[in-house]
C-alpha cells in the first residue's frame, strides 16, 4: 500500500510549555514522578509505557515496549520472562536505556543505568496481583522462542488453565521476574516552537548527588 503523504512533509510545531532549570526538582525521579502524574491525568495513552533498549551479541542494540510497574529512587521497575530475548540480553550485558514519550505533553525522559533482578519475593508480590490469567499466560508462553503457530500457545493455556484449575494460588515460574534499572542518566525533554527544545540532563556523581545541566536540541 502507497504512503498517502510524504514522510518529510509531516511535521509539528510545539508551543505547550517550556523546561526551565529553576522549575523543576534537584532530584531527577521525583522529578519524572511529576511528570508521570501530569502524563496520567491528561489521560495520555498508555502514561507508564516505556521503550527498552538492551544490547545483545556483538554489540548490537534491541528495543520494545514494556510498562512501567514502579518507580522509587532506587529506580525503574519492570517485569518478563528471563529466559526471553530482553532477559537473556540483560543477563549478558546488565546495563539498559528507557524511553518515555507523552505527545498530549510534547514531552520525551529518557533514562540510562545499570540493570538487577529484584528480590523473589518482590516477584513474588507483583505476580500474585495479576489477573489469573495473566499468571497462566507467564506460565504458558517460552517468551521469544519459536512456535509453530499460535494454536500451540492456545492449548497450552488451555492445558495449564485446567491443571490450576483446583490451585487457589498459582505459583510464580521460576524464570519470571523483575528487573530494577538503577538511573545513571536521565533526559527530560519538552518540546518548543522552531525545533529549539529544552533538554535538560541529570548525571549522578560519584557523590551520588545529581548534577543537571542544559543541552542543546
Amino acid at each position: 500500500m502507497a504512503l498517502t503523504q510524504n514522510l518529510a512533509d509531516i511535521r509539528k510545531n510545539y508551543a505547550m510549555q517550556a523546561l526551565t532549570e529553576k522549575a523543576v526538582s534537584p532530584n531527577p525521579v521525583e522529578q519524572f514522578r511529576s511528570w508521570l502524574q501530569e502524563a496520567i491525568q491528561a489521560e495520555a495513552s498508555e502514561p507508564t509505557a516505556m521503550v527498552l533498549a538492551t544490547v545483545g551479541s556483538g554489540g548490537k542494540p534491541s528495543a520494545r515496549v514494556v510498562l512501567l510497574k514502579d518507580v522509587s529512587d532506587s529506580g525503574f521497575m519492570f517485569f518478563t520472562n528471563y529466559e526471553g530475548r530482553k532477559g537473556r540480553e540483560l543477563a549478558q550485558h546488565p546495563f539498559a536505556a528507557l524511553t518515555f514519550f507523552w505527545p498530549a505533553l510534547e514531552r520525551q525522559v529518557r533514562v540510562e543505568g545499570s540493570v538487577v533482578k529484584v528480590a523473589p519475593e518482590i516477584s513474588d508480590n507483583y505476580f500474585h496481583s495479576r489477573p489469573r490469567g495473566s499468571q497462566i499466560g507467564a506460565w504458558a508462553s517460552p517468551q521469544s522462542a519459536e512456535i509453530e503457530n499460535r494454536q500451540v500457545l492456545e492449548e497450552e493455556d488451555r492445558r495449564l488453565t485446567e491443571k490450576f484449575s483446583d490451585t487457589a494460588v498459582i505459583p510464580r515460574p521460576d524464570n519470571w521476574g523483575g528487573f530494577l534499572l538503577q538511573p545513571e542518566r536521565l533526559e527530560f525533554w519538552q518540546g518548543r516552537p522552531n525545533r529549539l527544545h529544552d533538554r535538560l540532563l541529570y548525571e549522578r556523581q560519584q557523590d551520588m548527588n545529581w548534577e543537571i545541566k542544559r543541552l542543546a536540541p
